[in-house]
């Protein structure tokens, strides 16, 4: 019986580390900014700026790919922390109603652009406290947590950046209302469709029970 339950630690663990090494890998290279102002800078200049890129694009692929595979191997033998309760999971789809079109906000110049400053973070915040609130393994708490405190730490960093004149802003573009009306429109149609589809197809769980 000993060795049975050593065995299946064992094997949790090896599990929860693939998942550990994917976070480490994608959140780690997307906190080179956040770590260090001008690290990046720093690195793409020693490297060269398209052998830099190769590669950080290379370490985020592998960091995801782990990430999606050691989630999908955790959910098979979960680890529960604690159970939400119930009325949780509405509040979790009213925090994620607004994500999708902030994540459209994020590639479309407008007032919804301007009004989150940051739409992208603010979309990782919401997405990631929305599946806490919701969902209670160790997967979910290392996956979502790990998301969200990034977000946390990188709006930190951005701001701090701005302060000391170390972020480079792209061009003020002025955005049309049409792009308000897309991101709108284009993120509510696509949460209706992860909700009712996506969801259950990509992870197995509908959202809405």
């Amino acid at each position: 019986m000993g060795f049975r339950r050593f065995g299946k630690a064992w094997a949790q663990g090896v599990v929860m580390l693939w998942l550990i090494v994917g976070l480490v890998l994608f959140l780690g290279v997307h906190s080179v900014s956040i770590v260090s102002p001008l690290g990046r800078n720093a690195l793409a200049q020693r490297m060269g700026e398209n052998a830099y890129k190769g590669v950080y694009t290379l370490v985020s692929f592998a960091g995801l790919a782990l990430i999606i595979w050691g989630y999908g191997l955790a959910r098979q033998a979960p680890v529960l922390l604690y159970t939400p309760p119930t009325g949780l999971r509405h509040v979790a789809a009213l925090l994620m109603l607004p994500v999708f079109v902030l994540l459209l906000a994020a590639y479309l110049p407008g007032r919804i652009q301007r009004a989150a400053k940051h739409p992208m973070l603010l979309a990782v915040k919401l997405w990631a406290l929305a599946h806490l609130l919701a969902n209670g393994t160790l997967a979910d708490v290392l996956l979502f947590g790990g998301f969200l405190a990034w977000a946390v730490a990188d709006r930190i960093s951005v701001k701090r950046r701005g302060a000391a004149g170390l972020l480079r802003t792209a061009p003020q573009v002025q955005g049309r209302a049409i792009n308000d009306a897309i991101a709108v429109v284009g993120g509510l149609a696509l949460y209706a469709v992860t909700v009712v589809w996506l969801h259950a197809w990509l992870i197995g769980v509908r959202p809405m029970g």
